[in-house]
């Protein structure tokens, strides 16, 4: 895996606002770059975001981090990559 990617190059800069995505590390730092990579995706561009992502990260290592992780990913979200990649559906937040 490249490590020395910038990721500002890759995804668009306004996903990482609140960070110097210069800084952001491939590996280190997976947890936070593959849940903000899908954070704006949707049902057009979602094919191409996450074959984006496959180029770098695992699909083990994509399941993980979105169920894992405490960034807003909307369900929707969840439910594409499940599909995507046929594991059952899973989703970050409870309808009420």
């Amino acid at each position: 895996m490249k490590q020395s990617v910038n990721i500002a190059t890759i995804f668009p800069k306004h996903l990482f606002w609140d960070m110097d995505h210069s800084k952001l590390h491939l590996s280190r730092d997976a947890d936070i770059i593959i849940p903000r990579a899908l954070f704006a995706t949707n049902e057009e561009i979602f094919a191409t975001d996450i074959s984006i992502l496959e180029q770098f990260y695992s699909k083990n290592n994509i399941l993980k981090h979105l169920k894992t992780t405490k960034e807003r990913i909307s369900n929707e979200v969840c439910a594409m990559v499940a599909k995507r990649y046929n594991v059952p559906i899973f989703a970050r937040f409870k309808q009420l």
